[in-house]
């Protein structure tokens, strides 16, 4: 259901029919020339749509607008509002969701910029209210490496550039007529991995970068119908998995989760 449709009369009886909330995390940021500016908010809000009604969520409007890295800050076309501000605008939001009384609450994100503000602003939030639980997804994270590469959607490469052949392949099925790559853009190669453990390296001017990476010659219908399917029913299962979780109210009461 969206929040968007909702009549006041009607919100006791809607807020008893959900389980969670869900809010999707988008930017308006330069993916590159074959790319739209809006292709994270495409991105989260499509995801969020496709969320299978039997597991009863309450669709909130994307939030567009964000912090983007210093990387894409000064290409056309990105608007980038600074950390403060974003985790600010956001934990309103959350704690105005919370105040309805809803505590399951989702946040899909769709841009890497929001990790750090949507961590800070989930850890205030179950501060708050005990009985909260954010969950918040990455959905490129929605299909293993591994799975990928068993698939061989891709070839030579991952893809998980930004603006690359995983994310704009993906952009292309939910909206095929945005995406288009020319003769003129020029496939770029990321620099390798420092390490096959994690870990976070920020660079103003990464190599193989041009506000966008990736071998775009790449990106196909058939990949992002791929990695849709693939990322939607994990996506589906997680939620599930959370959602019976048992739940400790603040009168101390366990829930099973199962409503």
């Amino acid at each position: 259901m969206d929040i968007m449709d909702v009549h006041g009369r009607d919100i006791q009886s809607v807020l008893e029919n959900v389980r969670f909330a869900v809010v999707p995390l988008g930017s308006i940021e330069y993916h590159g020339p074959h790319s739209p500016l809006g292709t994270d908010v495409i991105l989260a809000n499509e995801f969020a749509r496709r969320l299978h009604p039997s597991l009863k969520p309450l669709i909130y409007p994307a939030v567009p607008y964000t912090a983007c890295p210093g990387k894409t800050r000064h290409y056309p076309g990105t608007i980038s509002v600074s950390p403060s501000v974003i985790t600010n605008y956001l934990h309103e939001i959350v704690d105005g969701i919370c105040q309805l009384g809803i505590r399951n609450v989702l946040l899909l994100n769709a841009h890497d910029g929001n990790m750090g503000v949507s961590r800070t602003v989930a850890e205030a939030i179950t501060a708050t209210y005990k009985d909260a639980s954010v969950l918040l997804v990455n959905w490129w994270q929605m299909v293993s490496t591994q799975k990928a590469d068993e698939a061989g959607i891709f070839t030579g490469t991952q893809g998980r550039g930004h603006g690359g052949p995983y994310e704009m392949s993906v952009v292309k099925a939910f909206r095929p007529e945005l995406v288009h790559v020319r003769d003129c853009d020029q496939p770029l190669t990321a620099k390798p991995s420092l390490s096959n453990l994690p870990y976070i390296l920020v660079e103003g001017s990464p190599e193989g970068w041009d506000g966008y990476t990736g071998h775009i010659g790449q990106i196909s219908l058939q990949a992002g119908n791929w990695i849709i399917e693939e990322a939607g029913a994990n996506l589906h299962q997680l939620i599930e998995n959370w959602l019976q979780k048992p739940k400790k109210k603040d009168g101390g009461e366990w829930l099973d989760g199962k409503s």
